[in-house]
């Protein structure tokens, strides 16, 4: 009997040291990001040795499949008793998005592995690739449940409104992160859910028309993201090697993430010392401001683009731009997904460069949408600044559900549905 009391016992101190370093990972996963902790700090934050917290975790891996797995259990619960009462058909999504957020670190964790996990090098690539298939089964059905009750318009794709949801959701995650005081997740999914209930394009049939004779109102710029470098200056050659340095730095973030790769990888992969790199980037973090500007300026500098005349008519050309970029340059999705979703915690040292990108982006389709409704394009019960934000998460999380199934998902198509559908012809 002693025997197996002292079994027991060990059993219970194993699986309270267990916990104990699932928590702390939890909690430095969640402020620091996965790639940029290793298993020495995670036993550090545990008060463990690294051999003993290899003994319950060999593997950063399969420490982050035990925080993830933590963190989807609580959601299941917690969703399950506030969503048992609701009435069959009525939409969850803002429900859940209010227990998702009840959870400590479940929208900077998940927000951000949203991105990272995209590349197929990445250990959770698995698990979100499933997971995003679990997630669309489901949302087909709550939308068809939905829509047999009358509480969903009958005239929408369930398949597409499906993708275009669970983008947007996604996409509003990341957001969230980046601009707290600006975007809540739940909060813009209540109001995704009242639209869902009128027909696709519909207009007040009592709108008054604009005059005919109005002048359109002005285009504004696209907004310049990219910051100010000085490829021009120097000779050729050292030029050509900087150009090469962000080619290759690029390449590898979009691959294995920032965290996980060294200046010294960088050097190797593109054929120069370190030295010679640090001749050109003083810092790792210099250099990946400079590839997030390079892929802007890639993006920005399509030969195909010139500015519209009419604000309607420029919203109607992103998805032209969005077809481009995932035929000729899906490097440039790659590592701005991967990029964007890594530096989520306040530390990283790319969080300001992407929390005014999507505060510059929002604002820019926000003024776009404001010319489009005054001139008549837009419908006047929409709101320019709510729209602003839905485009914005909704294109993000295209591109992201598009990395793991480039099959199944169009992010064109997606996006000139969308379009149609907020600004339906007269």
């Amino acid at each position: 009997m002693a025997t197996i009391g002292t079994a027991g016992a060990r059993a219970r101190s194993a699986e309270q040291t267990r916990g104990t370093i699932v928590s702390a990972a939890r909690t430095l996963f969640v402020e620091r990001g996965y790639r940029a902790v290793s298993l020495r700090d995670v036993a550090t934050a545990a008060g463990l040795s690294h051999p003993g917290l290899l003994r319950h975790f060999p593997a950063k891996d399969a420490l982050l499949a035990a925080v993830v797995a933590e963190l989807e259990d609580e959601t299941q619960t917690r969703a399950t008793s506030r969503l048992d009462a609701d009435e069959p058909g009525t939409p969850m999504y803002a429900e859940i998005a209010r227990v998702n957020a009840s959870i400590p670190g479940y929208l900077p964790l998940f927000g951000a592995l949203t991105g990272e996990a995209s590349t197929a090098t990445h250990p959770a690539h698995a698990y979100m690739r499933a997971r995003y298939e679990t997630v669309r089964e489901t949302t087909i059905d709550s939308l068809s449940e939905s829509m047999a009750m009358g509480v969903v318009a009958g005239d929408r794709d369930l398949v597409d409104e499906t993708i275009r949801l669970d983008a947007g959701w996604d996409g509003l995650q990341v957001l969230q992160q980046y601009l707290p005081e600006r975007i809540d997740v739940a909060t813009v999914l209540e109001q995704h859910q009242e639209r869902l209930t009128l027909p696709r394009g519909w207009r007040d049939p009592d709108e008054p028309a604009p005059p005919a004779s109005a002048t359109p109102s002005p285009v504004p710029e696209m907004p310049h993201f990219a910051v100010d470098d000085d490829t021009d200056s120097g000779y050729r050659p050292g030029r050509d090697t900087r150009a090469r340095i962000i080619d290759g730095a690029m390449t590898l973030f979009a691959q294995s993430g920032y965290g996980d790769t060294s200046l010294r990888d960088i050097a190797a992969g593109v054929g120069v010392s370190k030295s010679t790199l640090l001749h050109h980037f003083a810092s790792k973090e210099a250099l990946l401001l400079e590839v997030a500007a390079q892929r802007d300026r890639q993006i920005s500098a399509r030969d195909s683009y010139s500015r519209a005349s009419r604000a309607a008519d420029e919203l109607r050309f992103l998805p032209v731009g969005a077809a481009e970029n995932s035929e000729r340059e899906p490097g440039l999705i790659e590592v701005y997904a991967v990029l964007s979703c890594e530096a989520l915690p306040a530390e990283h040292p790319a969080h300001e460069y992407f929390a005014r990108r999507y505060a510059d982006t929002i604002d820019h389709f926000a003024a776009l949408l404001r010319g489009a409704q005054a001139d008549g394009d837009l419908p006047a019960d929409r709101d320019p600044e709510f729209e602003a934000v839905w485009l914005t998460a909704l294109w993000d999380g295209l591109q992201y559900q598009w990395l793991y199934d480039r099959d199944a998902v169009d992010i064109a198509a997606q996006l000139r549905a969308h379009l149609d559908d907020v600004m339906p012809p007269r």
